[in-house]
């Protein structure tokens, strides 16, 4: 009869035990390995929080960015008609022009509403942001004076949306007289 070994002396409790114990051993994993997995799994999370807050910061900036470059070019085209409504104020028809003049006053107030200001040109120094230089033509004003508006200029928000069309001062008329003898 062979002679039993240790392994085979022990019970079936004991037996279970030590393979239970191996069990949790290979189960329960090392606590540093879980902090480590922890905190790689906490800064991924931290890293994709901040990526979508900045998307949704992107997405708000270009869309209120697309409606604003919306608005500004609707005010472009409606400006036509204000330039329209300013030539024909010019007409001798007092009836007429009165009710022009209550329209005009309507589309200025709506504009200003919406943030859009005429630009004050004329008496002003020629400033080619803000300007575009039609003319220039011999005046009593100083060189580089506004001396007439041909189209208003507009910003919106403090942002030029449109350049004011304008004549400018060559320089007081005996100043060239001068010059060409």
């Amino acid at each position: 009869m062979a002679q039993p070994t240790e392994e085979a002396s022990c019970g079936p409790d004991e037996e279970k035990n030590e393979l239970s114990g191996v069990k949790l051993e290979e189960s329960s994993p090392d606590p540093e390995e879980l902090q480590r997995k922890y905190e790689e799994l906490n800064n991924r999370f931290l890293r994709l929080a901040a990526d979508f807050e900045n998307y949704k910061r992107r997405v708000t900036r270009e869309t209120e960015s697309r409606i604003t470059r919306a608005i500004e070019e609707f005010a472009v085209d409606l400006l036509e008609v204000v330039d329209n409504f300013e030539r024909a104020l010019g007409a001798e028809d007092s009836s007429a022009r009165e009710g022009l003049e209550q329209i005009s006053k309507l589309f200025e107030t709506i504009l200003a509403r919406h943030g859009i200001q005429r630009l004050e040109s004329v008496g002003r120094v020629f400033d080619p942001s803000e300007h575009e230089a039609i003319a220039a033509v011999p005046s009593d004003n100083e060189e580089g004076i506004i001396i007439d508006e041909i189209c208003a200029g507009y910003c919106m928000n403090e942002k030029i949306i449109r350049c004011a069309r304008v004549a400018v001062s060559k320089g007081k008329k005996t100043d060239n007289i001068r010059e060409s003898e």
